[in-house]
């Protein structure tokens, strides 16, 4: 029997990358899967490949509260019940210091922290006792790359978020834990093949593991926190990240020989 036999999980961004992987990951270990995205052919492809006795998709806004409130219906409809949130839906985008427009500064924050509490605010009403909520942060929130203050404060505030939100909704028996990528193969920078090859190799050297991380990976510690192997586990941060975070002097750059 697979880890999330008769489990049904609302995954936000579910069409690529990072939440694609954790959709097909939970369907092959027994849940259903509630998936959403903006781009209506990708969900659909998505389904396709999932099979429609799995999967349901909803074309939704992440920051749009009506769209968040309408996915976790759906999913109790179709479905019958929702014990999994996995809020991984978000985006990056350049905010230099003196060189960034307030809008984009804004789009970052209301998809990745407003959009995220949002989501969880709308799946709520249907969670039960054993529930897990899942949130996306990253190694960047305390990483210090240049250019990416929008994006490192988005996820600084994720990671502060599930805090709070593990003691709200601890003494109803939810878990909140917080899934923390380092550099992972995932189309959210919108690089080109060639561009995303030279910035692997680079970003490769600052990794202990001396690599990328790939989707499956972190889909895996999603799936951890999903089923009830980690039922003791909460307001957690766990790192996905080939040791950026925990250990950077040991990355291959500093080697010396």
């Amino acid at each position: 029997m697979g880890k999330l036999e008769g489990k049904v999980a609302l995954i936000t961004g579910g069409n690529s990358g990072i939440g694609l992987a954790a959709a097909r990951l939970f369907v092959a270990e027994g849940a259903k899967v509630v998936i959403t995205g903006r781009k209506l052919t990708s969900l659909e492809t998505a389904v396709e490949e999932l099979g429609e006795a799995n999967a349901l998709a909803v074309q939704a806004d992440a920051a749009d509260p009506a769209s968040s409130e309408r996915a976790a219906r759906a999913a109790v409809e179709r479905f019958g019940r929702l014990d999994v949130v996995y809020a991984n839906a978000g985006i990056a985008a350049a905010t230099p210091l003196g060189n960034t427009e307030w809008s984009t500064f804004e789009e970052v924050l209301r998809i990745n922290v407003t959009g995220v509490f949002f989501t969880v605010q709308a799946a709520l009403p249907y969670l039960q006792a054993g529930a897990s909520i899942i949130l996306t942060g990253s190694v960047l929130a305390s990483a210090g790359r240049p250019g990416n203050a929008a994006y490192a404060a988005s996820k600084g505030a994720v990671s502060s978020m599930t805090k709070v939100l593990a003691g709200e909704l601890s003494p109803l028996g939810i878990r909140v834990n917080n899934v923390v990528p380092g550099a992972t193969r995932t189309p959210i920078w919108n690089q080109t093949p060639e561009a995303w090859e030279r910035f692997a190799a680079v970003m490769s050297r600052s990794i202990p593991l001396g690599r990328l991380g790939e989707a499956e990976e972190v889909a895996r510690a999603a799936l951890f926190l999903a089923s009830d192997d980690s039922s003791y586990i909460q307001g957690a941060d766990i790192s996905v990240d080939g040791g950026a975070g925990a250990s950077p002097l040991g990355a291959p750059v500093y080697h010396l020989d």
